[in-house]
């Protein structure tokens, strides 16, 4: 499979000492250059654990898309999208409510980060979901409470 991530869900997922879900779900992941560099821009969460046999930094070809992504998206989500076209992903993982529109609209199979760990749970790799969403709670993601409740409900949590 070939899958594509942007900044935000790396950051979330490192931030709580899970970044190698992604490796147990989908196996190897593609970042866009400008992901890269968002994460490598300064030291948190991500920065040591970006460099590992698992996720694998590609550049993009096209630039005529880029700009017109730009007025809307910041650099890291513009690349994600046009590398996720590009090598035709089987998915685009972005949490960004707009950058999640756009790829959808742009026929890109999109998930989130709530949704990997829901899958990891489903696949037995993590035994629940609320102390991980409550982690990156306190590390800093906001999530509305609807979207709270919703993803645990669906983790057969509450």
């Amino acid at each position: 499979m070939k899958i594509v991530a942007n900044t935000t869900p790396l950051i979330s997922l490192a931030s709580i000492g899970k970044l190698e879900l992604l490796k147990d779900v989908f196996g190897e992941i593609i970042i866009a250059d400008a992901v890269y560099n968002e994460i490598k821009a300064k030291q948190g969460y991500g920065y040591s654990e970006i460099d590992n046999d698992y996720i694998k930094v590609q550049s993009i070809k096209g630039i005529a898309y880029r700009d017109f992504l730009l007025s809307q998206l910041d650099l890291g989500e513009t690349e994600t999208i046009i590398l996720a076209k590009e090598i035709d992903a089987d998915f685009v993982i972005i949490d960004e409510n707009i950058a999640y529109k756009i790829a959808k609209s742009s026929e890109l199979n999109v998930v989130r980060t709530l949704s990997i760990l829901l899958r990891a749970k489903e696949k037995g790799l993590i035994p629940a979901l609320k102390p991980l969403l409550d982690e990156m709670i306190i590390k800093g993601r906001w999530y509305s409470q609807r979207v709270y409740k919703t993803i645990l409900e669906q983790a057969g949590e509450i």
